[in-house]
């Protein structure tokens, strides 16, 4: 079983008036929506997308489903901009993660479309999963533009890809093997326009709290200049699958492409990790370099701020740039070991153990320090405990007395009934002693009440003075 740790992080920004980026966390879907359109109509993509992704995700948890709700959040927001004319044109971005259960294990499975990001750190290492649909990236993928020359582009902002343009869209999704004390970063091009991938991979490696490395990265893009909206979220693996031998822990088998009619097919000698791609050229963009400067902003065009992306100039030019060191095709199996257990949770147990064993002695002690006087079976009697008992702790009987009930005085009837509580053993005794001495008191006792013997009456009454007649200066 695979446990996730997320928190997540969005800001205006210092020159944007509204915020059309958009976060989703829940127990197993995470996702980043940028939208675009101008007045509301970003915010609304954005929104319109998020809600539609993740009641479509909700039906069916699996790689495909995921796919489809890409699909779906897509052709919700198209449907959105056609039906109002003041949203007409608006699109999003959206970069999705998924936690699925395959058969050979639990899977992240990540789906892009446009320019925001996925990254994974591991080992102190920052990778770049997904590639930007953008025009410049397109041509560095084609081995057409360096590096350093996509960066001052003038053509660097132009998406090829959004939610929301047409009625259907091309999804990059790749299958991540979730391994323990990895950390996933999702963001919008707000962050990586502004803050070095050097001082993200410092972040990520210092700050353990991810709402808190979150909330961290935003504050530096603000600082830096905050010239976009900024949203990230940030997703660790506290309990994960074993790694793949023979692999980084990438993926597992081949990434999937899904077309624009809602199937799903496997690219042809692609390596694990890497999504083809269709509709643009048939190239295979693997995870981008930690360092590489890509761009992610847009420009408006043509109405929509997406534009067609400029065809291949052979297919030569597709196999010049190679993103990703080779990997043997042939890889040994994966072995499925006994769950590990962790230091962590080894001390978790320890603690809630040392927890409700002293939970249960403070308890005790608390009863146990508790007695009531209180009768039992027509005979009064002294109690260890809380009348009634106390979290299915019951009193018990530690001293039998000699007084029964129809000794006692009607109107102490009631409270002996209900438990007359005292702080201390000793302070029940001198309860019921007191009780059989006022008993005593009476002309007439109760018959069969055992009263403390007596010295002579006369010489006592003669002795003390009357309890009538009033006190003379000087005694007898």
């Amino acid at each position: 079983m695979t446990v996730l740790r997320s928190g997540s992080a969005s800001d205006v920004g210092r020159v944007r008036a509204v915020n059309e980026d958009l976060a989703l966390e829940s127990l197993t879907l995470f996702a980043v929506a940028d939208g675009m359109g101008g007045h509301a109509g970003g915010e609304v993509a954005a929104r319109t997308a998020i809600d539609a992704l993740q009641n479509e995700f909700a039906r069916r948890q699996s790689i495909d489903g995921l796919v489809d709700a890409v699909q779906e959040a897509n052709r919700a927001v198209y449907a959105r901009g056609r039906a109002d004319p003041d949203l007409h044109g608006m699109g999003t971005t959206l970069t999705a993660a998924a936690l699925v259960a395959t058969g050979d294990g639990d899977r992240l499975v990540l789906a892009n479309v446009g320019d925001s990001r996925a990254y994974r750190f591991h080992e102190s290492g920052l990778s770049q999963l997904t590639t930007d649909h953008s025009v410049a990236e397109e041509l560095v993928a084609r081995g057409e533009l360096s590096e350093a020359e996509a960066a001052v582009h003038p053509h660097r902002h132009i998406l090829t890809r959004a939610l929301g343009i047409s009625p259907d869209i091309d999804v990059d999704v790749w299958q991540v093997v979730p391994e323990e004390g990895d950390r996933y970063l999702l963001c919008s091009d707000g962050l990586t326009n502004e803050v070095p991938v050097e001082e993200i991979t410092r972040v990520l490696s210092e700050t353990r709290d991810p709402e808190e490395a979150a909330e961290t990265l935003v504050e530096m893009a603000n600082e830096a200049g905050g010239s976009d909206n900024i949203t990230v979220v940030v997703l660790d693996v506290v309990v994960g699958e074993h790694e793949i031998a023979g692999s980084d822990g990438a993926a597992a088998g081949a990434a999937v492409h899904a077309a624009s009619d809602g199937t799903s097919r496997a690219p042809t000698s692609v390596s694990p990790g890497e999504p083809t791609r269709s509709g643009v050229a048939t190239i295979a963009p693997a995870p981008a370099d930690a360092s590489a400067t890509a761009s992610s902003r847009r420009e408006a065009t043509a109405g929509n701020g997406v534009v067609a992306a400029p065809s291949p100039r052979s297919a030569a030019a597709t196999q010049t740039r190679p993103r990703v060191p080779e990997r043997a095709p042939d890889r040994a199996p994966r072995v499925r070991g006994p769950r590990r257990i962790t230091f962590r949770v080894l001390l978790f147990v320890i603690v809630f153990a040392a927890l409700a064993v002293g939970a249960y002695a403070l308890i005790h002690w608390y009863v146990d320090g508790s007695y009531f006087v209180g009768l039992r079976h027509n005979q009064v009697v002294i109690y260890q405990g809380r009348p009634g008992g106390f979290v299915g702790i019951e009193p018990r009987v530690v001293q039998h007395t000699q007084m029964t009930e129809q000794e006692v005085p009607s109107y102490k009837i009631p409270d002996l009934k209900a438990g007359v509580q005292e702080p201390s053993l000793k302070a029940a005794q001198s309860y019921v002693s007191n009780l059989q001495l006022a008993l005593c008191s009476l002309s007439q006792p109760p018959a069969g009440l055992t009263c403390p013997p007596t010295s002579n009456p006369g010489a006592s009454s003669a002795a003390r003075p009357s309890a009538t007649a009033p006190r003379t200066g000087r005694e007898a």
